[in-house]
This record gives C-alpha cells, sequence and structure tokens, in this order.
C-alpha cells in the first residue's frame, strides 16, 4: 500500500515505522522538512512536504498532527486528499481531560468538512504511542482491538488492513457520526490512565459476563 503521513511527532514515527516494516510504501511529511527527512530515515520510508504526502498516500493518509492544528492542515491539503482515505488518530483533549469539541461536531467530522473530497476514518486514538511499539499489541494472549469510525467501505476496509498490519484486531465502531464517541471514550480513559493511576481495562466485564445475548 502506498501511505503518506501528515505529521512528524510520535504517532507517525511509530505507525509509520510498524507499516514501513510491514512492506508498505510509506512517505513522511511535514513542514520541517530536515524533520520529515529524519524521520523516515529511521523509519525506513521516504519523506517530502505535507502536500507530498497527501499526494503520495494512495491507499491512505495518516493525519498525525496535534489536533489544534488538524482542521488548518487539511483544508490546506483539501485538494490532494480529494478521494483519499483520510485515518484520523487525534484527540480534542483539554486540560482537566475534558473535550474541546463538547457541545458540537467531533474532530473527526470537523477534519471531514475541511476536506469534503476525502473519505474520514476515526482510528488509533485511544492508546499511547508504547502500545502500538509493541510487536504485537497483544495482552494476557488478546490482541488489542481497534475500534474504526467510518462511511465509505473501501475506506474502513483499507483501515482494517492497516490494523491488521499491527497484530490488532479492528472492530466495527459504526459511522462518522459515532466519531464522538470515541473521541468520549478516549477522554474517559485517558483521564483513568493519567489522572486517576486507574486500570481502565477493568471498567468493564469479559463479554461472556456483559449480558449480552450472542445467540
Amino acid at each position: 500500500m502506498r501511505i503518506g503521513i501528515v505529521g512528524t511527532g510520535t504517532m507517525a514515527s511509530v505507525l509509520g515505522a510498524r507499516w514501513a516494516g510491514a512492506g508498505h510504501d510509506v512517505l513522511v511529511g511535514g513542514r520541517d522538512v530536515d524533520r520529515a527527512a529524519a524521520l523516515a530515515e529511521r523509519i525506513g520510508g521516504r519523506s517530502g512536504t505535507p502536500r507530498d504526502a497527501a499526494e503520495h498516500g494512495r491507499d491512505a493518509v495518516l493525519l498525525a498532527v496535534p489536533y489544534g492544528a488538524a482542521v488548518g492542515v487539511v483544508s490546506a491539503l483539501a485538494e490532494a486528499v480529494r478521494g483519499r482515505t483520510l485515518v484520523d488518530c487525534t484527540n480534542p483533549l483539554a486540560p482537566g481531560f475534558v473535550l474541546e469539541t463538547r457541545g458540537g461536531p467531533a474532530a473527526a467530522e470537523r477534519i471531514a468538512a475541511a476536506a469534503p473530497g476525502a473519505s474520514v476514518v476515526k482510528a488509533f486514538n485511544l492508546c499511547h504511542e508504547s502500545v502500538w511499539r509493541r510487536t504485537p499489541p497483544v495482552f494476557d494472549g488478546r490482541p488489542l482491538a481497534v475500534p474504526l469510525c467510518g462511511d465509505d467501505a473501501s475506506a474502513l476496509e483499507a483501515v482494517r488492513r492497516l490494523v491488521r498490519d499491527l497484530g490488532c484486531v479492528p472492530v466495527n465502531g459504526g459511522g462518522l457520526d459515532r466519531a464522538g464517541l470515541l473521541e468520549a471514550t478516549a477522554a474517559l480513559l485517558i483521564g483513568l490512565w493519567v489522572g486517576e493511576g486507574a486500570d481502565a481495562q477493568a471498567i468493564a466485564p469479559p463479554l461472556e459476563y456483559a449480558g449480552v445475548d450472542l445467540s
């Protein structure tokens, strides 16, 4: 797959490295081209500008910039990402582990509005970058499940492949109108992990005890 990564931070680094290691053609694009070049050399990919990354990402473009910059970055790349699968891993968190977007559209929906020709998929926002470095992310014998929210079937299938390449299991989270639930879940989990030092996984019982009729 041809994957473009817009951004040069930790998520760009770790996901880019895993996908390049899986044999994908990865191009990292950043405003600081020297930093992008250094990251690309480290992960085994190529480098350029954000526009280069958007144009390169024929199969998927990962938006790996802070949420505060995301809408502006995507607006500037709207034509370049037209027809692309745009993967949004941002978290719109404000101090106190609350959503910057509360009371309005989800971050993913705002990103989609800024690039109406792209197919946005919300994914990879629930875990710290150190989790994605695990090869694979398996805990007590159970692979990590990664929920996806999006409206385009082919875009979702492309992201499912990228999830599986990390050794994880893709889970259907619904349409993009449910992306706000993923973002709110991230705010809750991060608040528990970081703010309370709690084992957030312990707040939900295993499926067989959840009172769900699987028949």
